[in-house]
């Protein structure tokens, strides 16, 4: 879900950034004087959230991924052999009261 916002917001950061450099005033409409550097540090601002955004997609991809790989790969338990710790002879000669 993240990794699609990120390359959505990506789009659009590439759409403001080509139209703010060729006309400042259209993306920028509400500023008396809007100049080309507001536009590339608005753009870069987004880029940065972009770039945020695609990163914790990955890592909760990966997160999801992991638990269900785990549970994969593992062989089914009682193939599993399991050594059986020696137990002290037992007391045949209990107490007599």
């Amino acid at each position: 879900m993240l990794i699609t916002v990120a390359f959505h917001t990506g789009i659009w950061t590439l759409i403001f950034f080509i139209v703010g450099m060729i006309k400042p005033k259209w993306p920028l409409f509400f500023l008396k004087k809007p100049d080309r550097f507001l536009i590339l540090i608005i753009s870069t601002i987004l880029f940065m959230i972009c770039a945020t955004l695609y990163g914790e997609g990955n890592r909760q991809a990966k997160l999801e991924q992991a638990p269900k790989e785990a549970v994969s790969q593992s062989p089914d338990a009682s193939s599993i052999p399991v050594p059986v710790p020696d137990l002290p002879a037992a007391k045949t000669d209990a107490p007599k009261i």
